[in-house]
C-alpha cells in the first residue's frame, strides 16, 4: 500500500476565493473543500488544485532572470484560440505566444494573481530555453 495516496498542487495568493473561481471556470472544475483560508477545486479527470491564503503574496515576476520561474502549470487543449479567449475574459492575461509553427504550440498566461502558466497542444520534446 502506497504511503502517499495523492498530491495537490497549491498556489499562494492574497484571494484564493476569486483564483479558485478563475481554475474552475477555465477548468470546468469542482469546488470540492473551502475554508476561511484555502480553496480547493478538482476536475473531471482528478487534477486537484488548491489555492492557499497568503496575505503578503505577490506576483511572480517571470520571465525576468533575477526571479526566474522555477514551477508553472501547464495544461493541454486542441483550441488554443478558445481557451486564450476564455482566460481572457476570466481575467488573465497573455504573457508570450509560442511558434504557431510548431507541432507543439504553446502559449503562456498570468492567471489574475500573476502565477504563470502555460496552455500547449502537442508534448513538448525540447528543454526550456531561456
Amino acid at each position: 500500500m502506497a504511503l502517499v495516496t495523492t498530491g495537490v498542487v497549491v498556489l499562494d495568493c492574497v484571494e484564493p476565493e476569486k483564483l479558485a473561481d478563475f481554475y474552475k471556470e477555465l477548468l470546468e472544475a469542482d469546488h470540492v473543500d473551502a475554508s476561511a483560508n484555502r480553496v480547493e477545486i478538482r476536475t473531471a479527470d482528478g487534477f486537484r488544485l488548491a489555492l492557499r491564503r497568503d496575505v503578503n503574496a505577490t506576483a511572480p515576476s517571470w520571465p525576468r532572470p533575477e526571479n526566474s520561474l522555477q514551477a508553472h502549470l501547464e495544461f493541454m487543449a486542441d483550441d488554443l484560440d478558445g481557451v486564450e479567449r476564455k482566460i481572457v475574459s476570466l481575467g488573465g492575461r497573455p504573457t508570450e505566444s509560442g511558434d504557431s509553427s510548431s507541432s507543439t504550440e504553446e502559449r503562456g498566461y498570468a492567471d489574475p494573481a500573476g502565477h504563470s502558466f502555460t496552455v500547449r497542444r502537442g508534448t513538448p520534446t525540447a528543454p526550456k530555453q531561456g
